[in-house]
């Protein structure tokens, strides 16, 4: 059969193809092949129809001898390759030049750049008969770039909450362009996404920017909410910005996708790189978030505390709430590197309060051993058994995500009225809630290495004319990937994982897990079955 190549052509041999017309194969009306001189030598290359969803129809395809393409019925899948857009998809004339990181000392050993072919596994942990599976572009620059200094005016904005490193970001992402490409303009949005159309913006120079890493917070300020795709790019166009910076959390990335989408619409040449930024870890596909680290590092401070506070008396308990939404990381990590903490509670594992195997006969237990104990507990654990007390209406915040009901006050209350009322015991609870705090403090030196390099990896993204892209490391590789990747899930801690495996032989808690016939409204019995029948993955 013909395979009908399309008029617009991706660089660095990447080549798009449609099938013609006169073809019938189910549902498929369009199909494209990703096709990468490096990688066609195997004989093998995937075909992908871009579905609405991430549910997409994979086949096999073999290259016959005179270099035409044979498909083969619906298969297994060998490589993938997850790409990213490019500026000239819709500006097929579109310039190149010399990267002048040529003529650098720093990069002009041989193999600094990032060469066409170079790919990053999503899994590297295989099996013999295992396809190859996804990959991403490896980030990195590239010999080719799509700008020149002198036209470049690039923009930096920071939206959602805080988190440790911000300001590392947006100083790296400034001193970057400055000393590796030469760029001059760069300005600061301030307030988020609404300072685009509602404030002015300030100069960013890496003389202004020297210091702002020492700091928490963001030199730029921050939101939630505010986007309004069609302001922002009248805005981007009016003044004549060309790269666009995006430091946020998923909110804030699909937001970014939506600018890409519009940017892309009006045939701007308008690069737009997103640097995800939560510190609860819950971005999926990279291998953590930045400001993670250094959240694990000051938690340790706050379950320290808690721990002093209950050993000097009698029967203490203490609770500490840590951040996360809806993913437990920061709580396992902080207690599996506390070595101080007697039970962690997450959201991904249900527990129950009351009867045999629940967390106030664990409780009890420890406090007959050992006459104190310390619970570290994430926000968004048991929000089952707050919302019906409280008669919670689910309500949002201006990013669109639900409001966490405080289960750190309502479990202190359950555990002090328990003990009080019904086993007549004295407890002292004590209770601390350290988010803010954590939230406040400057970036660590593990995060402050990592900041750079998303910065660096954006930067050198831009210049050589990807766009719609995040950042972020694959198996400690930094690798390119496509915003909706990373938006289209939550990370959260799998319980078949081998690290919450460990969390439980360090607490030496129970797992808290009901009969499924006893099972509450909202507890997830797969999840209970999967335990159950547990097992323990790599991680």
């Amino acid at each position: 059969m013909e395979i009908a190549r399309s008029s617009r052509t991706r660089p660095y041999s990447l080549t798009s193809y449609s099938i013609p017309s006169s073809f019938h194969w189910n549902n498929f009306d369009s199909i494209y092949i990703a096709n990468i001189s490096k990688f066609t030598r195997r004989k093998k290359i995937v075909l992908k129809r871009p579905l609405n969803s991430r549910q997409d129809c994979l086949i096999r395809a073999n290259l016959s001898n005179d270099g035409g393409i044979a498909v083969d019925k619906e298969g297994n899948d060998d490589f993938i390759l997850e790409d990213i857009p490019h500026l000239t998809d819709h500006l097929p004339n579109l310039m190149w030049y010399t990267n002048p990181l040529k003529n650098s000392q720093a990069y002009a050993i041989k193999k600094t750049f990032v060469g066409p072919d170079d790919v990053v596994a999503q899994r590297i942990v295989v099996q013999k008969d295992s396809p190859r599976g996804i990959h991403f572009r490896r980030a990195g620059p590239r010999e080719k770039v799509y700008f020149t200094p002198e036209e470049v005016r690039a923009c930096v904005v920071t939206c959602g909450g805080l988190c440790p490193g911000i300001n590392t970001v947006i100083r790296e992402i400034v001193c970057g362009l400055n000393y590796m490409y030469g760029v001059d303009d760069i300005l600061g949005i301030q307030g988020g996404y609404r300072g685009f159309y509602s404030k002015n913006t300030i100069q960013l120079t890496p003389k202004s920017v020297n210091d702002i890493h020492k700091r928490g917070g963001t030199l730029l300020q921050t939101s939630r909410g505010g986007h309004d795709t069609s302001k922002i790019v009248d805005n981007i166009q009016d003044r004549k910005i060309n790269q666009v910076y995006i430091i946020g959390g998923d909110g804030t990335q699909k937001g970014a996708a939506s600018i890409f989408k519009e940017v892309e619409r009006r045939g701007l040449k308008v690069a737009v790189a997103g640097i995800p930024k939560t510190i609860d870890n819950d971005i999926a596909v990279i291998d953590k978030s930045f400001g993670f680290d250094t959240a694990v590092e000051e938690a340790q401070r706050a379950i320290n505390a808690a721990h002093v506070e209950v050993e000097s008396i009698e029967n203490g308990v203490g609770i500490v709430k840590l951040m996360g939404r809806y993913s437990g990381f920061i709580a396992m990590h902080a207690t599996l590197a506390s070595r101080d903490v007697d039970c962690c509670l997450i959201p991904e594992s249900p527990f129950y309060l009351e009867g045999r195997g629940g967390l106030f006969e664990y409780v009890e237990q420890r406090l007959k051993e050992n006459k104190h104990m310390v619970i570290v507990l994430a926000e968004g654990a048991g929000q089952e058994y707050v919302a019906p007390s409280l008669h919670a209406v689910g309500e949002k915040d201006a990013s669109g995500n639900r409001l966490l009901l405080d289960i750190g006050l309502w479990l202190t209350q359950k555990i002090k009225d328990h003990f009080t009322n019904v086993r007549k015991m004295e407890i002292n609870m004590k209770y601390i809630d350290p988010t803010y705090m954590i939230r406040a403090v400057p970036s660590n030196a593990s995060d402050n290495i990592y900041c750079t390099l998303l910065a660096h990896s954006a930067v050198h993204g831009a210049m050589a004319g990807y766009t719609g892209f995040t950042v972020g490391p694959v198996n400690s590789r930094h690798s390119y990937i496509p915003i909706s990747r990373v938006t289209e899930t939550q990370n959260t801690v799998k319980l078949t994982d081998r690290m919450w495996a460990r969390l439980l032989t360090s607490t030496n808690q129970p797992n808290f897990l009901p009969n499924p016939e006893v099972l509450l409204d909202g507890v997830n019995k797969q999840v209970i079955d999967d335990i159950n029948n547990l097992k323990i993955t790599s991680s």
